[in-house]
């Protein structure tokens, strides 16, 4: 299986050469599959040739998103190297912890990152570093590997299928950093359970907007598609306009979408949507609470978004709400894809009952073989019977659909009354006034905990805080009603759009 994780980039370089399979927005250019598996195949070699690279051997890549991020990622799987995408926003001293602890032979970057790659290579121990171009007419080290040329019959050792492909970096909202390895075979099913559950064909175009140092980046939907034989669109970094330009393009339309919430939310914002034509395409969201007014919004345009549940543990998608279900099942994440097996446990290591909050529990080719180099972590994140730990709490409906409720950690107790922050979010979106919303506990001198609730107001829009407070308490029970309601400009997230709670529980704690 290893080797077919690079020969469906063959396969369809045989079959269908002229067809595209990569276009960089930012850079103005595209490859055809007969192309890409020739730059693929050079790259290889050039990392075994000119850097030592062997099986095994790690090779990061620090770069925004870029078509060349996955001529890398499968140059990797092509020789059994491990590709390690590295985030690029954070701090130096950030990346090169992560640098020390993967080892890597060799750091790719973009010309706009290179001063940084350079200094991490220094701190961490890398022996050598590659450059691409990120604009035209700058020095280019990498287009040189990947257009070198390959002696006809050249091709490194099969992969083992449990070798490891990816190691990607957690994104430390709850902790330190963690290297979650996927294997060959895990991303191969993990492939094949998005494009069953999607309907990823050869004429599928999804546009990638998602960062490629994240699972979701590669897997929704890339991945899949260039398994398919379709076409991957990169943008560089999001940018609204740009993405509601390419979803409603009448010429050659986006079939596939992967975003969170705020992104759908930056595009429903801007002040030409209400007006511009959407055609249908498969809208996918997760990541986050998706608030049932962006799912009605959506809808009034005649686009269903369809809410998937993923962790970088499991290849970014487990579950989906099944097409045509996006209605009647709204406020659930869905059924389990293929090759995918969820439970929801009590606390009392038990079967939840339908209805009952649990823990979801996974398992499946599709789950990580573990943490690189950290078998505490590892054997923490596994159950006694081998089902990996999310951390999420979560409940199964009377037809089987789970529903996610919150992270364990994030709930907290009022007046001995368990209140999970989603519920809160949830009734405080429905409000007309507000776009985003973030509830977090903090400690109350006689409930012990109470909730203090964040929110972004809709452009122009005004709304006080008693107001809002009167509106949950309308809506929700009395230990449930936040005691404090902050209205700020933005939502501190990591780079992924996810919500940091951190930050807003110290600024809950010291009253700011």
């Amino acid at each position: 299986m290893g080797q077919q994780v690079v020969s469906w980039i063959e396969h369809h370089a045989r079959r269908t050469p002229d067809s595209v399979a990569l276009v960089d927005l930012h850079r103005g250019r595209s490859a055809r599959y007969a192309e890409l598996a020739g730059r693929v195949s050079a790259l290889a070699r050039s990392l075994a040739d000119r850097h030592g690279v062997r099986p095994g051997d790690r090779v990061a890549v620090l770069s925004r998103n870029d078509t060349r991020v996955f001529e890398v990622v499968y140059a990797c799987a092509l020789l059994g190297a491990v590709v390690v995408p590295l985030n690029w926003r954070l701090s130096a001293n950030e990346l090169a912890a992560i640098g020390g602890d993967a080892e890597p032979a060799v750091l790719v970057s973009e010309s706009a990152s290179a001063a940084v790659a350079a200094g991490v290579a220094a701190a961490a121990g890398i022996p050598s570093t590659v450059v691409w171009a990120s604009e035209d007419g700058e020095d280019d080290g990498y287009e040189e590997l990947a257009t070198a040329p390959v002696p006809e019959g050249w091709a490194p050792e099969p992969v083992d299928e449990d070798a490891i492909w990816m190691i990607i970096y957690t994104s430390g909202t709850t902790g330190l950093p963690k290297g979650v390895q996927a294997t060959h075979r895990g991303v191969l099913a993990s492939m094949l359970g998005i494009l069953v559950a999607h309907r990823v064909g050869a004429d599928s175009r999804c546009l990638t907007v998602l960062p490629t140092f994240h699972v979701a980046g590669l897997n929704l939907f890339a991945n899949p598609v260039l398994f398919a034989g379709g076409t991957v669109l990169v943008a560089r970094v999001f940018d609204p306009a740009q993405a509601v330009g390419l979803l409603t393009d009448g010429a050659a339309p986006v079939t596939h979408f992967c975003g969170v919430p705020a992104n759908y939310q930056f595009m429903d914002q801007l002040p030409t949507f209400d007006d511009t034509p959407l055609p249908p395409f498969v809208a996918a969201i997760g990541g986050a609470p998706v608030p049932s007014a962006l799912v009605e919004t959506w809808a009034r345009r005649g686009v269903a978004l369809t809410t998937v549940y993923g962790i970088t543990e499991a290849g970014a998608c487990v579950t989906a709400v099944p097409p045509g279900q996006e209605v009647s099942h709204n406020g659930t994440i869905g059924l389990p894809l293929l090759y995918a097996r969820c439970r929801v446990y009590t606390a009392e290591d038990r079967p939840a009952a339908p209805g009952e909050t649990g823990e979801l529990q996974l398992s499946g080719p599709l789950v990580t073989s573990g943490y690189w180099r950290n078998p505490a972590a590892t054997a923490e994140a596994f159950t006694g019977d081998g089902w990996l730990r999310t951390g999420d709490a979560a409940s199964v409906t009377d037809d089987g659909h789970l529903v996610l409720v919150d992270r364990w950690k994030d709930m907290y107790i009022s007046g001995g009354e368990n209140v999970y922050p989603a519920e809160v979010e949830n009734a405080l979106h429905a409000h007309p006034a507000i776009n985003q919303a973030a509830v977090v506990g903090a400690p109350h001198p006689r409930w012990g905990e109470a909730g203090v609730a964040f929110v972004v107001l809709v452009r122009d829009a005004e709304a006080a805080p008693d107001e809002l407070r009167t509106w949950c308490r309308e809506r929700l029970a009395a230990y449930k009603v936040p005691v404090r309601v902050v209205v700020v400009d933005e939502l501190p997230r990591n780079a992924t759009g996810k919500v940091l709670k951190g930050p807003l529980r110290n600024s809950a704690r010291s009253g700011t």
